[in-house]
């Protein structure tokens, strides 16, 4: 039976190809009985004679079919409605997320960059642990990665060696930027065994539930996949689309730090995001992550930012530059390395996913413990790179605030007043709005604006109310990080009654302590960290 939000796959007997195992003369044309709708999707190979066409039916109904090139076909599939649970894949709603039905996806990723890479034992014991954790979303990587404590040879790698070369990464530098190495790589001739293995983990997630977010090309390279040639990128691709667009749970993630990616230019960077966009007929989430400087996040094919920061005060700046969803794809990791972006604590990330989350944005995790005795490095299994069991505290506490949201039921905006509105909005506009303030104000609110937007956000982001409401104003959230009130004064509606609650964020802890109440009010608070209010209405 076919369904409305599931891959639907046709599979194909002739010859193989006799030159390039990618660019194979085969599309197919879906068209939707009586009505508009209509998808034009390439075919692959798949090996030992076999191709195959994929389509993601986003509607139910009789979905004709033409198949044109080495092969012809025509026929017509009856798409059922979608089975309960199944939602299609995750759009962009303004400065949200939304799945393809309408409803609301509250996003709580974490980070496996390797995971497609490691030994059927170790990825089935991550499998287990993801199992039981709170995250909807992973972040992997296509290519393996070479980095500190991740420096194991896959079992396959996705292309063959080209005729007359051998494959070695002897005397290339960790980072790949070795410009004069000639990659060994023969694009056109994908290796299917490790094509199956990562499309096996690719079901696997979704029939969990969980999101992928796909990371394209990366930096951390020993084996000269960072320094294809824009051309031998653009195969890689053209294969990757072909095979993967019809997923449901995908999101492309251009690259994991782009900009220390040394081999491709702005304009490269352009040209594989419209060819991704273009090989993707149901437009997935799209996006490019950074080291430091942020992505061009106004282009047409970009769907949401991806960011790596460590100033959580951004969400609004962000949303108000671009109006796009904000995920904090990076904010370092819990932990214990030598390396500062590896040791924060549980209560640390814990309270960067609550800043993120009461501003309106999306945050993602980490986890990189190591064993103080482990003898060799490189064979440390952290959680970031490899997968494996999940060590830290801050999951559980990450489940107790998805749970929260989920029960919200819909997204926050920020709920900025005062000065911190006005320091994140652009300057002209802040300007115009500080018109009808009292001159004191007026002085006040100059000398802000007057700081260069380095140390403005520096500022905000030692002085900034992470507050929140859903648009209807049923729902406020006032998390207040690591400051340590003993009492606080929210500013509700008058037109609705609302029942209060005060919420430990870290010792997942809920106390209702006022009921029926609107305007202004003063809620005491324990005098201290990661303590939230929670407003709604009754």
């Amino acid at each position: 039976m076919y369904r409305q939000y599931e891959m639907l796959e046709m599979t194909f007997n002739a010859p193989a190809p006799e030159k390039s195992d990618v660019c194979v003369n085969l599309t197919a044309v879906f068209s939707l009985q009586g009505s508009e709708d209509e998808y034009r999707v390439k075919g692959f190979y798949a090996g030992d004679g076999k191709y195959k066409v994929r389509f993601l039916p986003l509607k139910a109904g009789c979905w004709f079919y033409r198949v044109e090139g080495i092969l012809e076909a025509e026929g017509a599939l009856d798409v059922k409605p979608a089975a309960e649970g199944s939602h299609g894949p995750v759009r962009a709603e303004k400065t949200h997320l939304k799945f393809d039905d309408g409803s609301w996806f509250f996003s709580f990723g974490t980070t496996i960059y390797a995971l497609a890479h490691q030994s059927k034992e170790l990825t089935e014991e991550t499998f287990a642990s993801l199992a039981k954790a709170p995250f909807n979303k992973v972040r992997m990587c296509v290519f393996p990665k070479h980095y500190d404590y991740n420096k194991n040879d896959p079992e396959f790698f996705p292309f063959k060696v080209l005729p007359g070369e051998t494959y070695t990464y002897e005397n290339l530098p960790p980072f790949g930027l070795d410009l004069t190495k000639k990659p060994v790589w023969d694009v056109h001739h994908p290796d299917f065994r490790f094509w199956d293995s990562f499309e096996e983990k690719l079901v696997r997630l979704q029939k969990m539930g969980i999101q992928v977010d796909l990371i394209l090309f990366h930096p951390y390279d020993r084996w000269s996949f960072s320094t294809l040639s824009q051309e031998d990128n653009l195969v890689y691709l053209d294969y990757l689309t072909r095979r993967f667009a019809a997923f449901p749970h995908l999101w492309w993630s251009l690259a994991n730090e782009y900009d220390l990616c040394a081999a491709k230019t702005p304009e490269d960077w352009l040209e594989i995001e419209k060819a991704v966009a273009a090989g993707d007929p149901y437009h997935h989430l799209l996006s490019n992550h950074n080291c430091f400087p942020l992505y061009d996040f106004s282009h047409e094919d970009i769907t949401h930012c991806s960011c790596q920061l460590r100033t959580m005060s951004m969400v609004p700046e962000l949303q108000n530059k671009y109006g796009k969803p904000v995920l904090y794809d990076e904010c370092v990791y819990e932990g214990n390395l030598p390396q500062t972006w590896g040791s924060i604590s549980a209560a640390e990330m814990v309270n960067r996913f609550w800043k993120v989350t009461a501003s309106g944005g999306y945050c993602t995790h980490g986890e990189v413990f190591l064993d103080p005795d482990e003898k060799n490095l490189d064979e440390a299994v952290l959680w970031w790179a490899k997968g494996g069991t999940l060590k830290g505290q801050s999951p559980e506490r990450i489940a107790y605030l998805r749970a929260l949201t989920e029960e919200i039921g819909a997204p926050l905006n920020p709920n900025l007043s005062g000065f911190g509105q006005l320091l994140t909005m652009p300057k002209e506009e802040a300007m115009k709005a500080m018109a009808v303030l009292s001159q004191g104000l007026q002085k006040l609110l100059e000398a802000g604006l007057s700081m260069d937007a380095v140390n403005l956000t520096r500022h905000l982001d030692a002085e900034f109310d992470y507050f929140g409401k859903t648009e209807d104003e049923n729902t406020f959230l006032y998390y207040y990080g690591n400051d340590c009130h003993a009492l606080v004064e929210i500013n509700l509606p008058e037109d609705k009654k609302y029942q209060i609650e005060i919420i430990d964020a870290w010792n997942m802890t809920r106390e209702k302590v006022m009921d029926g109440v609107s305007g202004n009010l003063k809620v005491k608070l324990p005098g201290r960290e990661y303590m939230a209010v929670l407003a709604k209405a009754i």
